[in-house]
């Protein structure tokens, strides 16, 4: 998809002087229309989802999930759209403010979008890997409130404070009119130049810092969850002794839960730098090149970065199985078949949850001496509420 609308985005500026052709056009408004939409749809869905289920409205993590689903909705609705109608019609029609609005909306908003995604490591980082008491001293409601603020009030120092000042563009000035306005068609367009200071504090805040920080509770997560597996395969097969069993699919299970755990963590570290390496990259290569950089180039990262929008309510939502039962309801009009067993029901014990995109163990049972007891708890994650998302 990339590779498609890299070439997409190379006519706009490669007929920059006729116009867009018909296929061209058909071609920008279906890949961008398809990203807008995914990304409404998908956060849509999962503040429903969170608003209608009081299960997951009593899971702490779920805060922040809400949060950057709102903040993702904000891009496919203020943002992409704009960015969309400038490709389409090679040109800026809105005016120079509302082109500052938009860019200060823009660097707004997808830093919050990441500055959440930071936050939720964090969550699950003392939630997994730290003694339970230590959780709950961290994870206060006023700790919560002041990260979510955070993840907003930040990301304003770096955009609409010094974009409206035009901090940004001091000692570019004269490239940045120069780039504005097209002799050849006539044209303006809504130019976003950073000089050498503002890339690299924006792109450390925005995007730097975060990815470390994401990095390291993703790492300690994974080396937590491997532990636990190994500890949990070493008493399996303790009572697959007991019961002169053949102790391979305990290992097999184990072996799972590991394979699991690292393709998730995978996944989501894999995504996020994928959409938005390139351009926070590039975004601190291009001043110190003399900017450069092809201007379709930026737009096709630009746009990349965007469609972390869109996949972020797959990566932190519907990998919960307790969100897919709740979007598999708020679909399928309240099917009955899709919601949860009642509390007085038989339960299934599980060893394993999936919680926003890592595995955590909850519980486990073995036999000692042909008997059922619950052996000694390995809890990763010691939220009661949680256990719902038993796989």
């Amino acid at each position: 998809m990339t590779g498609v609308f890299l070439t997409s985005i190379g006519y706009v500026f490669h007929s920059s002087s006729e116009g867009l052709g018909g296929v061209e056009k058909i071609v920008l408004i279906t890949i961008s229309s398809a990203v807008i939409l995914m990304a409404i749809l998908g956060n849509l869905l999962v503040m429903v989802a969170v608003c209608r289920d009081r299960q997951l409205r009593k899971i702490k993590t779920n805060y922040f999930i809400v949060s950057l689903a709102f903040a993702d909705l904000l891009v496919s609705v203020l943002v992409m759209p704009f960015g969309a109608i400038e490709l389409v019609q090679n040109k800026w029609i809105y005016g120079e403010m509302f082109c500052l609005v938009r860019t200060s909306l823009d660097v707004l908003l997808t830093t919050a979008s990441i500055l959440h995604l930071c936050c939720i490591s964090l969550d699950r980082y003392y939630a997994i890997c730290c003694q339970p008491l230590v959780y709950r001293n961290k994870m206060t409601p006023l700790r919560i409130a002041l990260m979510l603020g955070g993840c907003w009030i930040i990301p304003t120092f770096i955009s609409f404070l010094p974009i409206m000042q035009g901090w940004n563009s001091i000692g570019i000035r004269e490239l940045v009119d120069k780039r504005k306005y097209s002799k050849d068609s006539n044209s303006t367009y809504c130019i976003f130049m950073v000089n050498k200071p503002y890339a690299i504090t924006c792109s450390v805040v925005a995007f730097y810092i975060p990815f470390l920080l994401m990095v390291l509770a993703y790492y300690r997560i994974y080396i937590t969850a491997r532990e636990h597996a190994r500890q949990i395969g070493v008493l399996q097969r303790a009572g697959a002794d007991h019961r002169q069993q053949h102790p391979d699919q305990h290992s097999t299970h184990r072996m799972k839960t590991e394979t699991k755990a690292a393709k998730t963590l995978c996944i989501i570290m894999g995504c996020f730098c994928l959409c938005w390496a390139p351009f926070f990259i590039t975004n601190v290569i291009d001043p110190f090149i003399d900017y450069s950089v092809p201007g379709q180039l930026w737009t096709a990262f630009l746009w990349l970065g965007y469609i972390n929008s869109g996949l972020n309510p797959f990566l932190y939502a519907f990998l919960n199985k307790s969100f897919r039962r709740a979007f598999l309801i708020i679909l399928c009009c309240g099917d009955e078949k899709y919601r949860r067993p009642s509390i007085l029901g038989p339960s299934i014990p599980c060893s394993t949850t999936t919680i926003n995109g890592s595995t955590h163990v909850l519980r486990y049972t073995v036999l000692y001496n042909g008997h059922n007891q619950e052996s000694e708890k390995l809890p990763i994650h010691n939220d009661p509420e949680s256990q719902e998302s038993c796989f």
